[in-house]
């Protein structure tokens, strides 16, 4: 994924995968600055559309991502880091292991 492509949005989706059994663990957003981020320091950085704010997964409550590998879809409009979870290994605020467990009826 080039600069170029990434410059121009505001917001970039990210879908968040547990390295290991490649299972979708979250949803995010990112931007260009949060990116850079995360690739310097390998620990994901997400924008927080609420707070209009960097976000550091795991620095208040644990369970930080390390990211081991990134991938852009064919459009590069779309992010999927593939994360080590630290801690105790649950990647959501509802303590379960992934965000994505209600199913719709």
């Amino acid at each position: 994924m080039n600069n170029s492509e990434l410059n121009s949005l505001d917001l970039i989706p990210v879908i968040v995968i547990d390295f290991y059994s490649k299972e979708v663990i979250m949803f995010a957003y990112t931007n260009m600055l949060c990116l850079r981020l995360t690739l310097l320091t390998k620990l994901c950085h997400y924008y927080s559309r609420s707070e209009q704010s960097i976000w550091l997964k795991g620095l208040e409550g644990g369970n930080s991502h390390l990211v081991q590998e990134v991938y852009t879809d064919c459009n590069s409009d779309a992010l999927i880091f593939s994360v080590l979870i630290l801690e105790t290994g649950l990647a959501c605020h509802t303590e379960r292991p992934s965000c994505f467990y209600k199913l719709l009826k």
